[in-house]
Parts: C-alpha cells; sequence; structure tokens
C-alpha cells in the first residue's frame, strides 16, 4: 500500500475514533470504519466482550441506505401524509387502548403531565399500537448510518448509547431490533433516549420497551415531560382564516398571542371568535390556502422535539383529538401530486438564483423555503401562502418526474 493511501486510511481511522469524522459506506471501507467504532466504544469505557461480540458482526445494510432517502415526513404531501396515518381504524383502535389501559395511563399522565389519549397518539403513529416494532437489527442500521459521512457524528453517538443498553441487560444483541434508523420498541426511542429515559415501571429488573407496556408508556410520559410539556393545554387548534389575510404572518417563528390573532379575524374551525388569551400560538398551513390552517401551541413543538415534522405534530395532535373524542377536521386537505426530492431541490435552486434564498437546495421543504415561495408569491401577485401549488411550479418551470 503506498505510504500517502496508508496514511490517509490511518487519519481516518484517527478521526472517527475522536469522533470528529466517519468514512464510507462501501464494503471495503465499512470494515474499516466498523474497526474505528470499535476503539472509539473501547474509549467511552464499554468492555471488550460486548465491543467484540456486538460489532464484531455486524454488517453494512443497502436497506437502511435506500431507506434514508425516503423518509416520508419530508417527502410526501401533508394530505397524503395524513390521510394515511389517521385513519378511522387507528382512531378507533386508539379509543380501544384508552379504554383498556386507563389505570395505567391515567397514572403516568398524572405523573408526567402528558394527557392520556397524546401517549396513545404516539403510540399509534409510530408502531400501530404496538403491532410492528421494527425487524431490522439495530446495530447493523446504526454502524451503517454511522459510517455514511452525512450524519456521522450522531449515529456514532446513537451506537455507542445501544452498546450501553447492551451492556446493562436491558435487552440481548439478538432481541434489539426496530427501525432503519435505530428506533426501538413500542414508542421507537432511539439509543440516546432509551438510556436518559427508559425506566422500569413493571418492576422486573429491565426496561422493557418491546414487551412492556407500563416501562414503554412510562418512559414515553419521562420523555415528553424531559422534552418541555406544558400540562394543562393542548397542542392547538384548526383555525379558519378571512379573506385575503396576509399569509406573511405564518410560520412557526412568527407567533402571537390569541387575542392577537382575534384581532386579526382568525375564528375557531366552528367559525367561533379566538379566545381572548395572552397565549402564544404559531399559524401552520401546510398545504396551502385551500387547506386546514392551524394556530399552535408551545406543546406542539415539544412534538416537533421528538420528531422534527410538521406533518407529523400535527398527525400526532390530530390523532389525539380523535381519540379523546373529536371529530375530522373541517377543510379538507387538497389533493395534489407529491413533489419528488429533485423537483423540491430545483425548486430551491431557481428561487434562489431569482434572489430569494430559499437555503441548501437539498430537496427538503423547510422554513427558508417556504419563506422564499412566499416572497416570491408576493412579488408575483399571488396568494402568498408559502405553497409549492402547481401556479408556482408553472412560474419556475418545474417539471416533475416521478422518482423510481
Amino acid at each position: 500500500m503506498p505510504a500517502v493511501t496508508r496514511f490517509c486510511k490511518q487519519s481516518r481511522l484517527l478521526l472517527l475514533t475522536i469522533g470528529l469524522a466517519l468514512p464510507y459506506t462501501a464494503h471495503a471501507d465499512f470494515a474499516e470504519c466498523v474497526a474505528g467504532l470499535q476503539e472509539k466504544a473501547k474509549q467511552e469505557g464499554i468492555s471488550e466482550k460486548i465491543v467484540d461480540e456486538a460489532l464484531g458482526q455486524v454488517k453494512l445494510s443497502e436497506r437502511v441506505i435506500e431507506l434514508d432517502g425516503k423518509q416520508p415526513e419530508f417527502i410526501d404531501t401533508f394530505t397524503n401524509y395524513l390521510n394515511r396515518r389517521v385513519t378511522d381504524e387507528r382512531v378507533n383502535k386508539g379509543r380501544e387502548m384508552l379504554a383498556k389501559h386507563a389505570p395505567l395511563l391515567d397514572q403516568i399522565a398524572k405523573e408526567s403531565g402528558v394527557p392520556a389519549q397524546y401517549l396513545v397518539a404516539f403510540w399509534g403513529l409510530e408502531t400501530n399500537y404496538g403491532g410492528y416494532t421494527g425487524k431490522m437489527p439495530i446495530l447493523d442500521s446504526l454502524a451503517t448510518l454511522a459510517c455514511d459521512p452525512r450524519r456521522s457524528g450522531y449515529f456514532t453517538g446513537e451506537l455507542m448509547a445501544a452498546l450501553k443498553i447492551i451492556e446493562k441487560g436491558d435487552v440481548t444483541v439478538d432481541k434489539m431490533l426496530g427501525s432503519w434508523a435505530g428506533a426501538m420498541g413500542n414508542f421507537q426511542f432511539m439509543p440516546s433516549v432509551y438510556l436518559q429515559y427508559a425506566t422500569d415501571r413493571d418492576g422486573d429488573g429491565k426496561r422493557d420497551l418491546w414487551g412492556s407496556l407500563p416501562d414503554a408508556a412510562a418512559s414515553a410520559g419521562l420523555f415528553l415531560n424531559g422534552l418541555g410539556w406544558q400540562n394543562g393545554f393542548r397542542w392547538g387548534r384548526e383555525v379558519k382564516l378571512p379573506e385575503n389575510f396576509a399569509y406573511g404572518e405564518a410560520g412557526l417563528k412568527r407567533s402571537k398571542t390569541l387575542s392577537e390573532w382575534r384581532e386579526l379575524g382568525v375564528l375557531d374551525a366552528d367559525g367561533r371568535e379566538m379566545p381572548n388569551l395572552d397565549l402564544q400560538a404559531a399559524l401552520i398551513i401546510p398545504s396551502g390556502h385551500l387547506g386546514p390552517k392551524f394556530l399552535v401551541y408551545d406543546n406542539f413543538k415539544v412534538i416537533m422535539r421528538w420528531n422534527r415534522s410538521e406533518s407529523y405534530a400535527i398527525a400526532v395532535g390530530h390523532l389525539a383529538d380523535r381519540i379523546a373524542g373529536a371529530g375530522r377536521l373541517r377543510q379538507t386537505p387538497p389533493e395534489l401530486p407529491r413533489l419528488p426530492l429533485t423537483a423540491v431541490a430545483d425548486l430551491q435552486q431557481k428561487l434562489t438564483d431569482k434572489g430569494f434564498d430559499a437555503g441548501k437546495s437539498d430537496g427538503i421543504m423547510g422554513p427558508a423555503t417556504r419563506d422564499a415561495i412566499r416572497a416570491f408569491q408576493e412579488k408575483q401577485g399571488m396568494i402568498a401562502d408559502g405553497y409549492p401549488n402547481p401556479e408556482v411550479l408553472q412560474a419556475l418551470d418545474i417539471k416533475i418526474q416521478s422518482e423510481s
């Protein structure tokens, strides 16, 4: 091996072990990456026995790499996302679970401050009430992602946490199964969350988030409480906007009090006036001016700390409301085609080229992209709702092609 090549490989391995960089997903480089991960684990005090037995058998997962680019929270339309997750079947099952486990859930709610219907909603969205907790080997998933340079630092930390869970005796390697991204159990905890918040509620000496609902639900309550859940407050509410509303007021960073929204003519979804309260709320418009609109409170942001997706947070809140007895949304989300990542990236680049800063052209429809769309719409004399509707796509000459 040439000296320069050997030096580069040794340098990458050194960077890996101190947490500054991670190598590649190619099979040859994966073996080298795993060797670096083993060294890092030993440096963190994990026993050689666990390191050798657990990491010595990990395999590169091409499936994980494939799924990493297809996360529905970020590529699906809000309409498709919500309709597939908040179904009548899931609502009815959630009500059944709420009644069946009422004593346990009510006690956890009392201790954590998180109402039972929210615990059930998270449970329903994450694993369909424990019906599917994932079958992918967690260590394979995390090692694969740790050896991908895009988010190597984060997943290296999660892999170290997973090894510590095994070392504590909560679960064995062969039983540590979950999602492609490393989430585990009834509520799909990442290993670092497991280490910090998992609790042995049923008193059997293990923190079992797969087979023990008391352990899993109590852990979820502790986690949400730790994220800052505000007892006594909802996630948000559906609202109606007046004609000629200034959509530039929308966005999580533009909160106002309910009294201020009331003065702007914002009504409850049923047409009633907003309460005259000094309670901060932000306006979210996930599918444009033709779809539903929501005023969301601080607990909405707590839900987004669990999963950084507005669509996910709305789905949790709406499902919780439905489980508690509420009806469907008053405004039906419009049926619009899903934008492939390539189309969103093209949209972002063209907006930026025209002087509307859409942020990085990564195919992810985030706040910067929505602000850029809104500014573009205003200049074009369109309704500036920040949504990439067909009128916007046509004006920017965005071509939509299906992705395989």
